[in-house]
């Protein structure tokens, strides 16, 4: 299996082609573009550290919302439920 390397993501929403990018950049290359931005840490013990289907919906609408106040003309696309949705009772 090849070994990927540590990566961040960068999430752009291009308007004139009406695409989401997602980019895989080396941390390093990307931390003095980063320094002094603010940052919204994510604590995975709030979510019992699990990375489910919730988190993954929760974290995915909480990205697009972060781009729509930079570029409000996405949110005519968006239709993401800002609560949680009820887990189904595990059996």
């Amino acid at each position: 299996m090849t070994k990927f390397p540590p990566c961040s993501v960068v999430v752009t929403y291009n308007e004139d082609r009406q695409q989401l990018i997602l980019q895989s950049v080396s941390p390093a290359r990307l931390a003095p573009l980063l320094a002094g931005a603010i940052e919204m840490p994510i604590l995975l013990d709030e979510f019992d550290f699990r990375l489910d289907d919730e988190f993954a919906r929760r974290f995915g609408g909480g990205v697009l919302n972060l781009i729509a106040v930079g570029q409000p003309e996405i949110k005519q696309y968006m239709t993401v439920t800002q609560h949680p949705i009820d887990r189904l009772p595990e059996e």
